[in-house]
């Protein structure tokens, strides 16, 4: 388990909260305390933040050469390596996660992005570029300039908390930024071993700080003036309040939040390769995932053989204790988040669907579990088609041509992830085309995540891009230097 997870870490010091409130971080399948953390108080938060200014417009870390952060940065990510067993122990305690789901994504995936960015992106990066001169009545010319964008505030979900922290550290990092990093309060503890990975990596004082905290020392990270950017993963209700926040001051911000995504199966897609895509995008971490393809939109002709194929699936599926190596779906985070996706269950009901699978509690005395769900009959009007459940639930809605498939997939308040199933790959690329989202896999996509794929969304699915060369320049300002070479 994580070590110091009753300090926070502030100003490259552990120290001892002053907050009277303690967080019980509880494994979400057995609803055992495994870990207790501070509340930070908002001048606790203040001092991060203080530390991290301090750190940018006085420290060397915005100066330094990228090669120079680039080695700071593979230091850390041997430490992770070194302790990459401990935790994918952490993550499937913290977050419920299935084994196999821990040490590939939650775990490995990250790790693999973090040192990507380290021996791969930051050396080779062009941070500054010469301009082409050009002639009037003189001859200018000059260069541009990217650089650090400031203290950055990096604010995670519980979904995916080392996928997440590690995706927004390594490019901010990167890009010479200092940062004030805030886990969510029921998965905080793989967060704490990230500042141990820094002191034990040589990272300068006050590069990255981490707080845990409540609303107000939210609020605190997201209007303090001294901040320049908020990069924030979490609901489309949160996300307006940050980007509101943040507004005041004109802080940058990125968000990454949520989705209702499209998986679109034409009447010639290969059903083999199917099923387990509408299967394993309902039960991935108990559904607990923002581009998970939760709407199944399948041709008509189709619709028949296709619940009859995910249903039978779905009576495979062994829900329990994800640290069991056969478990294939473990708990949601929290009752709160159980009851969540219980009352969005009723309301489908209510509103006509049909429940084809599931909709109850497994036989389980313990953990916050919820049987896969899978509702038939489903207009896409209705909540569980339009609303995020964060839970293991999916719809199959049948739609007639590819015009409407896409009308289908397009008519949402979300826009981040979708897929296209056909035989044809070049049908399926025109439809691909018209999905307004900002991510879409054709027939089961490139077989993994890859650092260099920008992820995020369209409409209330967020603003601005994560991952590789694209989440670099998030953290970054451009700056246009010019001269003149000659005069006419």
């Amino acid at each position: 388990m994580a070590q110091n997870t009753s300090r926070l870490y502030i100003d490259g010091k552990w120290v001892d909260s002053e907050s009277e409130v303690v967080l019980d971080v509880l494994n979400p399948a057995t609803e055992e305390v495994i870990g207790r953390v501070p509340q930070a108080t908002v001048g606790e938060v203040t001092r991060a933040i203080d530390a991290a200014r301090r750190a940018f417009d006085e420290g060397p870390w915005p100066t330094m050469s990228p090669r120079e952060r680039a080695q700071v940065l593979l230091r850390m990510a041997d430490a992770m390596d070194k302790r990459r067993a401990e935790l994918v122990e952490l993550n499937i305690a913290e977050s419920g996660s299935t084994r196999m789901l821990a040490e590939y994504l939650q775990v490995g995936i990250p790790l693999q992005h973090f040192r990507d960015m380290a021996d791969r992106i930051l050396p080779t990066y062009q941070f500054e570029r010469g301009v082409l001169p050009t002639v009037g009545d003189g001859i200018g010319q000059g260069i541009v300039v990217r650089e650090p964008a400031g203290v950055a505030v990096l604010i995670s979900a519980y979904n995916f908390p080392l996928f997440l922290n590690v995706m927004k550290l390594a490019p901010a990092l990167a890009a010479g930024c200092t940062v004030v990093l805030k886990p969510a309060p029921t998965t905080p503890l793989e967060a704490f071993v990230l500042g141990e990975i820094a002191d034990e990596a040589g990272l300068p004082a006050g590069v990255l700080n981490i707080v845990t905290g409540d609303t107000d020392a939210g609020r605190e990270l997201t209007t303090n003036p001294k901040v320049d950017l908020v990069s924030f993963t979490g609901s489309d209700t949160v996300g307006r309040l940050v980007y509101e926040q943040a507004a005041p001051s004109l802080k940058k911000v990125v968000l990454e939040l949520g989705g209702k995504s499209a998986n679109i199966i034409c009447e010639d897609a290969d059903l083999a390769a199917v099923v387990p895509s509408v299967i394993g995008n309902m039960i991935t971490h108990a559904g607990q995932g923002c581009a998970l393809f939760t709407r199944t939109l399948v041709h008509r002709s189709r619709y028949d053989e296709l619940v009859a194929a995910v249903t039978a699936g779905l009576a495979h599926v062994k829900v329990g204790d994800p640290a069991e190596p056969d478990t294939v779906m473990g708990p949601l985070i929290s009752e709160a988040q159980r009851s969540k996706v219980e009352s969005l269950i009723a309301t489908g009901i209510e509103q006509g669907a049909k429940v084809a699978f599931g909709g109850g509690r497994p036989a389980l005395d313990k953990g916050f579990f919820v049987e896969p769900t899978l509702f038939v009959d489903v207009d896409n009007s209705m909540d569980i088609a339009q609303k995020e459940f964060f839970g293991p639930v999916g719809v199959i809605i049948p739609f007639d041509d590819d015009d409407h498939a896409v009308r289908l997939a397009n008519d949402s308040d979300f826009g981040l992830g979708g897929s296209v199933f056909a035989a044809d790959p070049v049908r399926a690329l025109g439809i691909a085309k018209r999905i307004r989202t900002g991510m879409v896999s054709i027939n089961g996509g490139g077989g993994g995540v890859t650092p260099h794929v920008p992820f995020g969304g369209y409409k209330q699915s967020g603003l601005g891009r994560e991952w590789g060369e694209a989440g670099l320049e998030e953290y970054l300002q451009t700056k246009a230097i010019t001269w003149s070479a000659a005069r006419g």
